[in-house]
């Protein structure tokens, strides 16, 4: 009752701290901030000086003077610098609270499945330094699903994958829990990486990691391309040492990131494996969920479609399933709440 009533007088908040970008939920008003998980700071003297948060950190990464360095605070999907986790938190809780709140917002955040108990402590320390009341965890595998509308409630296997920017989480759902899971650190950034290093040993070129993402979005593909495309982009020539302009095709896009699709498949393969008879098929009967931003892919669901035999669908939103999810869980407490841990 009196959880009830605080809540009543606060604006509460549900978070998906990805390894990329950080997405809030707000009660009432839905998503209300998506930006990059990155910190520009200023070392000196044993001390760090937040310069900028979010996009306006990205808008400075690579452009840097010396002693001021754009960092993530997230790898793989887990907190790598608490310090600065807590400072990003700080700054997108108090962006997006509503001045008139009475009392501390109820935070949600969304962890990886299968994180440490340190692991977990880290994320609720960060929430409450960050002006929390309470802080709840849920997996996000369980996020992701609920935001895809998948009847995780109900005693009938869901399975869902989430492509985000560490790690590809994939989950086999049953009333209101995760029965099997399995993660492969890969995800966008690793397939980001994949692409400078492939032009960089084909083409003795490198390229910044915005220029690799746009690759991604503009040729890259899961399947062989049926016709060649190209993009023309801007690198520095690693054997004279100036900036140079070059045209990379699609063929090269999709030669760069095969490995990380295979391990990728490779995991959804084995959750399929070790998913118990019945509920497996549940899952051939309604197929494969994707989700996250690696998932939007051209042509990644006709690859796990034709790796898996099964049917594989995109969520109406996958960029946004997770935090989509868990903002559902914070409007129904009373009926999801206990997806979560506290």
């Amino acid at each position: 009752m009196i959880e009830n009533f605080l809540g009543s007088l606060s604006s509460n908040l549900a978070v998906d701290l990805g390894t990329a970008n950080i997405l809030v939920y707000q009660e009432g008003r839905g998503i209300v901030s998506n930006e990059p998980s990155l910190v520009v700071i200023k070392e000196g003297n044993n001390e760090r000086e937040t310069i900028a948060v979010g996009q306006e950190a990205k808008s400075m990464s690579g452009r840097t003077p010396e002693g001021v360095t754009a960092l993530r605070p997230m790898k793989d999907g887990v907190i790598s610098d608490f310090e600065m986790t807590g400072e990003m938190l700080k700054h997108f809780i108090s962006k997006v609270s509503k001045k008139r709140s009475l009392v501390k917002p109820r935070v949600i955040v969304c962890v990886p499945f299968g994180i440490t108990e340190v692991e977990k402590r880290a994320v609720q320390d960060s929430a409450y330094a960050a002006g929390a009341r309470k802080v709840y965890l849920v997996e996000e595998p369980m996020a992701a699903a609920i935001g895809a509308g998948l009847p995780v409630t109900e005693p009938t296997g869901s399975m869902i994958v989430d492509v985000g920017g560490g790690t590809t989480e994939v989950a086999v759902i049953s009333m209101k829990g995760i029965v099997y899971s399995q993660s492969a650190r890969v995800g966008g950034d690793k397939m980001d990486e994949a692409i400078q290093q492939h032009i960089r040993r084909s083409l003795n070129v490198a390229i910044g990691n915005g220029c690799a993402e746009q690759l991604k979005i503009s040729l890259g593909s899961a399947m062989p391309p049926d016709r060649e495309m190209k993009l023309e982009v801007v690198g520095r020539d690693l054997v004279r040492g100036l900036p140079t302009t070059l045209e990379v095709s699609n063929l090269e896009v999709f030669e760069a990131l095969k490995d990380s699709l295979r391990q990728i498949v490779e995991t959804i393969i084995q959750t399929l494996e070790n998913s118990p008879p019945e509920l497996a098929e549940d899952i051939v009967e309604q197929g494969i969920t994707l989700a996250g931003g690696g998932s939007l892919l051209r042509d990644f669901d006709t690859l796990v479609n034709r790796a898996t035999g099964l049917t594989a669908k995109l969520a109406d939103d996958p960029l946004t399933a997770v935090v989509l999810g868990s903002g559902m869980i914070l409007d129904r407490f009373e009926e999801l709440g206990d997806v979560t841990s506290s």
